[in-house]
């Protein structure tokens, strides 16, 4: 099965359902179908969740696929970001994964 770290101040938002996509920069392709998710904190610490989509998006363009605008203009999505890929740029192409919360996930 597939696998994704998750950042530990993240995972609690995979875990009840409210983070239901992720935003990467140059790594592994993601497929839509089950998924685990690791706690980069604590990797005894998982969840399964469904993925339903991955596009591939500049960075400035992904917070519209996913109808966070307001959430992450675009300096707010770049510092964010940059705090896990320091030479990323809005323009970079990245790869949205989109998936379903746990509790939807059979």
């Amino acid at each position: 099965m597939q696998s994704l770290g998750v950042v530990g101040r993240l995972f609690p938002e995979i875990l009840n359902g409210s983070k239901t996509s992720t935003t990467r920069w140059r790594e592994l392709r993601i497929e839509p179908r089950r998924m685990t998710c690791i706690c980069d904190d604590d990797p005894s610490s998982t969840v399964v969740v469904w993925i339903t989509r991955r596009t591939d998006f500049p960075l400035r363009d992904a917070a519209a696929l996913v109808d966070h605008e307001d959430d992450w203009p675009n300096h707010v999505m770049l510092a964010g970001m940059r705090e896990h890929y320091r030479d990323i740029t809005l323009d970079d192409t990245t790869q949205i994964v989109e998936h379903l919360p746990p509790d939807q996930t059979k």
